[in-house]
């Protein structure tokens, strides 16, 4: 089947690795344009981008997608499907009716449920049992159009978002390859959505990040889990910015939310709401990520000291 991809971050190229190894072949990609990156703000090309320039792929960067020059570029590309992951772009009616067999989304959830932008760390941070892979016919909805395939993956206990991404990038690019294969052969129907369950991910918002230790500590301990890698669960303590890696709820004896319980080679135990939570790896703006144990030899906390506002 003679395709073109659109997509922009690592979860995107490992669905274009996997096309790129099958029998499909990929005539022209998308990418978002280069963004600043790092600590020189340097435009930097997206994986997706490094991969097709490494494959001698055309490649478009376009703003938008209504760009008419943007769209006969398309329309002479002739592709038989039109895959998009992870892209960051809305595909226009126009661009949707272009391929003979439709534009093919690749969605880290189970459909309807976690439509929108950020289904992976909205899972974890709800409590979710599992997550998984939709492959979705896309219309002009935010992730409404029909399930053409869809595989479901545990949340482990320790998944963070950055882990959890690893494992549904896999398990997209199995996917996608799977409904292509059964699209061309005519095995694989589109079913209707059902509403009963829908809800959606919107982007995690900066205020989200700061820990409020009023919640309980499985709480604390998803959001601990949902914004690592970004943008990390955060706290202060002596007006210093705190980022918390990797904790888990304590059995220890309950305090005042956000104070110190106890701190020693074993972490850093804080009150919540309810319950308490053991940090276990954490860093202080501007330095790096270090086991508790190191953190307090550098930035000794004392038990009755106050984390957050």
């Amino acid at each position: 089947m003679k395709l073109v991809f659109a997509g922009t971050p690592e979860f995107a190229a490992t669905a274009l690795a996997a096309l790129l190894r099958s029998g499909h072949r990929v005539s022209l990609v998308l990418t978002q344009p280069d963004r600043p990156a790092g600590r020189g703000l340097k435009p930097a090309a997206s994986p997706v981008k490094r991969l097709a320039l490494e494959a001698g792929i055309a490649l478009l960067q376009p703003q938008s997608l209504r760009d008419s020059a943007v769209q006969r570029a398309l329309v002479e590309a002739a592709p038989d499907g039109m895959v998009v992951a992870a892209y960051g772009l809305l595909l226009p009616r126009a661009v949707l009716d272009i391929p003979r067999h439709g534009c093919l989304n690749i969605h880290a959830s189970l459909l309807p449920r976690w439509r929108g932008a950020a289904p992976i760390p909205r899972a974890i941070l709800a409590g979710d049992p599992q997550t998984g892979i939709s492959i979705m016919q896309m219309d002009e909805g935010l992730d409404t159009g029909p399930v053409l395939l869809q595989r479901t993956l545990p949340i482990a206990p320790d998944d963070t978002a950055g882990s959890l991404t690893e494992k549904l990038a896999a398990l997209g690019a199995q996917c996608i390859v799977e409904a292509l294969d059964a699209l061309e052969a005519g095995t694989l129907h589109p079913m209707p959505q059902a509403e009963a369950g829908a809800c959606y991910a919107p982007k995690i918002a900066r205020e989200e990040a700061a820990i409020d230790w009023r919640r309980d500590a499985g709480f604390i301990e998803r959001q601990v889990r949902a914004l690592n890698p970004h943008p990390g669960a955060s706290t202060f303590a002596r007006g210093t910015v705190l980022k918390l890696w990797r904790a888990q709820p304590a059995a220890a004896e309950e305090g005042a939310p956000g104070r110190v319980l106890q701190a020693n080679p074993e972490g850093l135990v804080v009150g919540c709401g309810s319950g308490a939570l053991r940090i276990l790896e954490l860093q202080r703006s501007g330095g790096r990520r270090l086991p508790a144990a190191e953190f307090l030899r550098g930035f000794p906390l004392r038990p009755g000291e106050r984390l957050g506002g």
